[in-house]
């Protein structure tokens, strides 16, 4: 493993929504291997603006790479921080201000996720929303062996849906911060049309995966060379 190279930002690395940290994985192994400080949080998921907050721990410089709800998280405006030096979005949302993820997801057909193959939960204080574990493989990764994605779908961690709509409170983060985007070509969660759409406005530089939404586990080296790219950017 080469040093880690003190002058480069710090990347992290914020899982969406049903995974945990562990989706980030193989491409945790692949940036440390290339020399790289890398950390990955794991989100509360209990309300957009209150995970927002949680990143501000993080100390700079820092390139923030976000799968699935995640990019929402990374678009709020309290993320905008001198320390935030480029944006990542893995099969992500891209929410501009007035927007929910929920909404998004709505707006474009293809989305598998739903009543049909999601359940709500009551915990103290809110809900928790899973995917249920026979669509896990369908709806979340069909491109991962099947013998993962049982683990995968016995390892959920929930999001409360309050999160999901949520909207932003103002201008995205991506207006003002070099983005990178991964658009997954057969995602059934995120439907690609809706990761284009959102990408393409917000002049990111586009990559397309033919993935599932899971992307961060079936390609862990299409991922990291996206995310090695903006930290190159970061640097220059």
């Amino acid at each position: 493993m080469n040093a880690t190279n003190s002058q480069s930002p710090t990347i992290v690395l914020v899982h969406g929504a049903l995974t945990d940290a562990s989706v980030w994985h193989g491409v945790i192994r692949l940036t440390q291997a290339a020399g790289h400080h890398v950390v990955a949080p794991s989100l509360p998921l209990r309300g957009l603006a209150s995970d927002a907050a949680y990143l501000e721990s993080v100390p700079g410089p820092i390139v923030l790479v976000a799968h699935s709800y995640a990019g929402s998280v990374i678009s709020h405006p309290a993320t905008l921080d001198p320390k935030v030096k480029a944006l990542v979005f893995i099969a992500a949302f891209q929410p501009d201000a007035g927007e929910s993820s929920a909404e998004l997801n709505e707006r474009f057909p293809g989305s598998k996720l739903g009543p049909a193959t999601t359940t709500v939960v009551p915990r103290p204080g809110g809900n928790d929303m899973y995917l249920k574990p026979e669509a896990f493989g369908e709806v979340y990764a069909g491109d991962v062996a099947p013998d993962v994605v049982s683990v995968m779908a016995a390892a959920q961690r929930p999001i409360d849906p309050a999160a999901l709509g949520e909207t932003l409170p103002a201008r995205a983060t991506w207006h003002d911060l070099p983005s990178w985007a991964l658009v997954s070509t057969r995602d059934l969660s995120l439907p690609p049309q809706l990761l284009g759409f959102t990408a393409r406005r917000a002049e990111s530089h586009i990559v397309e995966v033919e993935s599932s939404h899971a992307v961060p586990v079936s390609h862990p080296r299409e991922v990291t060379e996206v995310v090695l790219e903006a930290v190159r950017c970061a640097l220059s």
